[in-house]
């Protein structure tokens, strides 16, 4: 017995050690790729063009983490480019004398709708000062055609794939899982619109449901076919027979029909650029990526003292309490950084970028007030990203301006509770059975391993109701309505941005360029920097917060893939906790 321990706690230290010395080569390794990638020269040559691949998720803001997108089979520690540095950088190069053109090279672009239109606006914006856009797909899905139909010349792989066929809201039920494992949801809700709780009690759309997300797609289509229409001259009566008929099914339908300017190979792409670019054929192209330009105009990029600060407030997730994290609104994080903006003497006004579909009723009210308070010294103006709804909403409204895109899902104002109860799964499953005793008649109110009697439903529907009304009135006073007005628009329903101007919930359409000009106009300031908010965690600090816990994630979605979102589904219902305002857990548009 005694060699056995001795050889278990050799073992053991053994292992500590090796884990050690591998966690030191690591860092080693880390600390000399980012050595060499602060050392690396990038020089901008004149007759450039700028390379802008758009393969990874598209959040709104870089983040600082360059662990996030580390493969080690290919150590590329470029961070992922957030919309707010793409921005910038399209920008940048419409006024950099180096800069003659933009190859957007794409295929499948993981990213929303609306912001996939901010970047579509830049680029536009670009083109009009007479530089070029080419874009280049192998294979194109519809959020990256209509993002790349804006260019000035779209061309295709010969064996490549376009695909146009209109959008689709899918929404997945598991009501029947609940049901096979005894699982009694206990949902309580307020609003006829209110759809995030249906997965849970039904297994189809209810007619509300269905109203609203038919009325939500078409709304988003329609601004997609119009921007589509105008930049390959197609009318949208067209657009629309060549989705119903899919039509454009293969490089060759998608020359024919107009969707594309030709069929190249990437090497015949390079000679047309040459063309564009005035070089002869043997003559090497220059160029130089997304990043590297990102990289380079941060490293030029000084702050004047002397001028004024916007504020832009960073909110990407589901809100709850607490600090959150890298993909959370933390109530407690962003209270601070609220805080901070609010006392910060240089920054003269706020943008407030949403991109939520919501969450507990508490943080969100946290949230609201700390805006409220802003708004009363300095101007606040709220940013809507691909979607700002229910609790998104509820963080929003008291803004001095909302602004949206066309295809912003908001709206959703609606309050629902989930409580369920695993008393039957317990029992007839795990063959697990509890006993009690207690003080009081309703000591064992909210208890998960016992369904609720009548009264104790009661006593829920009462204070979602109160929380809705309170919502209501809320939004009343910050929009100039009556609660009569809210509510006939409310009720859980959602809406696009679009329709969100026209009911009085937006005030107008924009992205996150122009809420960042009209927050310095209503602050009267012609010269200003940007200070982003909350301040990020450093690459370490980043590291050692993914080590115990979170860092499994990605493997996981990289596993699991298109099966992820099942695993999803489960893991939001099981983190239900409180009242909660937000969207539908499971609800997929493509």
């Amino acid at each position: 017995m005694k060699q056995f321990f001795k050889f278990f706690f050799a073992s053991v230290l053994g292992t500590f050690v090796t884990a050690i010395i591998l966690f030191f080569i690591l860092m080693g390794f880390f600390i000399s790729a980012l050595s060499y990638s602060e050392k690396e020269v990038i020089k901008i040559h004149p007759n450039s063009l700028l390379v802008m691949e758009l393969n990874k998720p598209i959040s709104d803001r870089t983040p600082s983490n360059p662990f996030e997108s580390l493969n080690f089979f290919n150590p590329d520690l470029h961070l992922p480019p957030g919309l707010n540095d793409i921005l910038k950088s399209i920008e940048k190069a419409k006024k950099d004398k180096n800069i003659e053109g933009i190859l957007l090279d794409i295929s499948t672009i993981p990213a929303g709708v609306s912001t996939l239109s901010e970047i579509r606006k830049a680029l536009d914006d670009f083109k009009s000062t007479g530089k070029f856009v080419i874009c280049y797909g192998s294979y194109m899905n519809q959020a990256s055609y209509y993002l790349g139909s804006v260019a000035n010349e779209v061309y295709l792989n010969p064996e490549g794939l376009l695909l146009f066929k209109g959008l689709h809201a899918e929404v997945i039920f598991i009501k029947d899982l609940l049901d096979k494992l005894k699982i009694d949801p206990q949902v309580v809700r307020a609003g006829n619109y209110k759809s995030a709780v249906e997965p849970l009690l039904r297994n189809d759309l209810s007619e509300e449901n269905r109203e609203q997300l038919t009325e939500l797609v078409n709304s988003i289509w329609d601004n997609i076919l119009i921007k589509i229409s105008e930049s390959r001259n197609i009318s949208i009566y067209d657009l629309n027979m060549f989705a119903n008929k899919l039509e454009i099914s293969n490089p060759q339908s998608a020359v024919k029909h107009g969707f594309v300017d030709g069929i190249k190979y990437k090497d015949e792409i390079a000679d047309l650029l040459r063309e564009k670019l005035n070089i002869g054929k043997e003559e090497d192209l220059l160029s130089v990526k997304l990043e590297d330009y990102i990289e380079l105009n941060k490293r030029k990029q000084e702050e004047k003292k002397e001028q004024d600060r916007i504020a832009v407030i960073y909110a990407e997730g589901d809100i709850v309490m607490g600090k959150g994290d890298n993909m959370q609104i933390g109530s407690a994080t962003y209270a601070k950084a609220i805080k901070k903006a609010r006392e910060d003497k240089k920054i003269k006004a706020v943008v407030f970028r949403v991109n939520s579909p919501g969450g507990g009723v508490m943080p969100s009210e946290i949230i609201r007030r700390e805006i409220i308070l802003t708004k009363a010294e300095k101007p606040v103006v709220v940013s809507m990203g691909d979607v700002a709804a229910s609790g998104g909403y509820w963080i929003s409204c008291n803004a001095d301006k909302i602004l949206a895109e066309e295809t912003t899902v908001t709206g959703s104002i609606g309050v629902f509770g989930v409580f369920p109860s695993f008393d039957k799964f317990l029992k007839e499953y795990l063959h697990i059975h509890t006993d009690e005793v207690k003080t009081n008649n309703n000591a064992d109110f909210l208890s998960s391993v016992k369904p609720m009697n009548e009264s104790q439903l009661g006593v829920l529907e009462d204070e979602i109701d109160r929380n809705y009304q309170h919502f209501l009135q809320l939004v009343a006073e910050a929009r100039n309505m009556n609660v009569a007005q809210v509510d006939s628009i409310a009720g859980g329903r959602v809406w696009s941005g679009s329709d969100a101007v026209r009911i009085g919930l937006v005030d107008e359409l924009g992205g996150l360029e122009k809420a960042i000009s009209t927050a310095a106009e209503l602050a009267g300031s012609e010269t200003y920097t940007l200070h982003e908010l909350p301040v990020q965690k450093g690459p370490f600090e980043e590291l050692f917060d993914m080590m115990p816990a979170g860092s499994h994630t990605k493997i996981i979605k990289e596993e699991m893939g298109e099966l992820y979102k099942y695993y999803e589904i489960i893991k939001h219902t099981k983190d239900i906790k409180g009242m909660q305002a937000r969207l539908p857990y499971y609800l997929e548009l493509n």
